[in-house]
């Protein structure tokens, strides 16, 4: 039996990928990106520098997909920036396709972004009021037209800064010039970006998983308000806000990240464990094995199941080899693809009451097809556990939940959502656990408690379209 694994319920937009020093950079940034593959499979591109000549390559697809051994010995250098992406803000279509290149007389850059701008209508509006014509409708884009182009190349940084201060948002930035790389980040904390050292030049990147593919060091986090400047000099850091907050998303932890990553000093794999713990803590069953749904369950699964000493089982199966079932071109045919996704093992659940492992519930469609098809199989009870909260708000800051109507815990309670998922028992952890299991005081919790840490300007409206909330 099979059922529609993932396709996930969430998507995060993207990740950033940089290398500053670094001979064949290109190569680099082909296995940086290829570690960030999990933040964004919808499209990928690298620019190199080569003595101020800039070269890009990008497209729609996987990062094994649209880079070869060819394309790639076209472009050259020791600099480079790379992107992977999912679309939120402004869409997709391979305009939106990032890094995006950018020339000007008194110079060119290129610039790739993780997150999302909350106030980029009412900044797109003022630009093009002003003149300035946009080539994509990605959000990304309104960052390259604030920079004032007047400034002294040397002291771009201040050209940078004060584009910063406008926007408002989630985001991570990185921006390449001809002997420079700028690595930015929201005074919020709310996206992570680090950086690594490797063959005496440096590495930037949206996680620092992809920093063991290519045996770099680990050096710090950019902070949050910061920019980073690496060039010839080192590195240089500038605070562009004196507002500085550590609002990391609690997705990072719960979802988004891989769990090799560490995210400001905790380890992923290590916050979900510890989550899995807390969650048996929080809610006790009788249940005879304990299965996580692959892959990012799995380490709270582990979790909970040495908490509570019920057997960890592998009951689900991912194939990782299904090809993306989007692209099938009848929704008969996309039904078969998606059922090929995750198979049950038959003999391990049945007859056997379970303790079925989830990050997290969106719109429950998924959940649901999981249960039921454990049940298939012969489980006689299915107990749902879920290592967050209910998702109660949509994220304004780069995730693709933006509106009420598609979170099932917007307008359902906990035993409308286990009879609706056909679930045995429902249960969600808490949202103290959270701070537990990251062993840290700040977080990001807006999807689970509606309070936003920045303005949320034109968002909140589009959200609340159908009147309800």
């Amino acid at each position: 039996m099979f059922v529609e694994a993932v396709d996930r319920e969430l998507h995060e937009e993207c990740g950033v990928f940089g290398v500053y020093g670094v001979d064949n950079a290109q190569e680099v940034s082909y296995y940086g990106l290829h570690s960030l593959q999990h933040r964004g499979q919808e499209g990928c591109g690298i620019v190199s520098c080569d003595n101020g000549n800039f070269k890009r390559i990008k497209g729609l697809g996987l990062v094994s997909e649209v880079f070869n051994d060819a394309n790639l010995k076209t472009l050259s250098g020791n600099m480079a920036i790379g992107h992977v992406r999912y679309s939120t803000a402004g869409g997709g279509g391979i305009e939106n396709v990032q890094p995006f290149l950018f020339n000007h007389h008194t110079g060119n850059f290129a610039l790739a972004h993780n997150g999302n701008l909350v106030n980029s209508n009412e900044l797109k509006k003022y630009l093009e009021d002003k003149g300035s014509i946009f080539q994509s409708t990605s959000d990304s884009e309104v960052l390259a037209h604030l920079i004032r182009k007047d400034y002294d190349r040397q002291k771009w940084v201040y050209a940078i800064m004060e584009a910063l201060q406008i926007i408002e948002g989630a985001f991570a930035f990185l921006i390449m010039t001809e002997d420079k790389i700028y690595a930015c980040r929201d005074k919020y904390g709310l996206r992570p970006l680090s950086i690594g050292k490797l063959n005496g030049g440096y590495v930037i990147s949206s996680e620092t998983c992809a920093f063991e593919v290519i045996n770099a060091q680990f050096i710090r986090d950019v902070e949050p308000g910061e920019v980073v400047v690496i060039d010839k000099n080192g590195l240089t850091s500038y605070d562009y806000s004196k507002y500085k907050r550590y609002h990391m998303c609690a997705m990072e932890y719960i979802y988004f990240s891989r769990p090799d990553s560490d995210i400001e000093g905790r380890n992923v794999h290590s916050f979900r464990k510890e989550s899995g713990k807390i969650l048996y803590r929080e809610c006790k069953v009788d249940a005879d094995i304990v299965i996580g749904v692959p892959d990012s369950s799995l380490s709270a699964a582990i979790g909970y199941s040495e908490e509570s000493g019920i057997p960890y089982e592998m009951g689900l199966i991912k194939n990782k080899y299904v090809g993306r079932t989007f692209i099938q071109p009848s929704q008969s045919m996309r039904e078969k693809g998606v059922r090929m996704k995750l198979s049950a093992v038959s003999s391990i659940v049945k007859d056997k009451r379970i303790v079925l492992i989830d990050d997290s519930l969106v719109r429950g469609t998924t959940c649901k097809r999981i249960v039921a098809l454990l049940k298939e199989v012969g489980a006689k009870e299915v107990h749902v556990r879920i290592a967050s909260p209910q998702i109660t708000n949509p994220c304004f800051y780069g995730v693709d939940t933006s509106t009420y109507e598609e979170l099932i815990s917007a307008h359902k309670n906990v035993e409308e959502v286990r009879k609706i998922i056909g679930a045995d028992s429902l249960y969600f952890l808490s949202k103290e656990a959270l701070f537990e299991a990251a062993k840290r005081e700040d977080l990001c919790l807006a999807c689970f408690t509606g309070h936003y840490p920045t303005a949320l300007y034109q968002s909140i409206k589009d959200a609340n379209k159908d009147g309800k909330f």
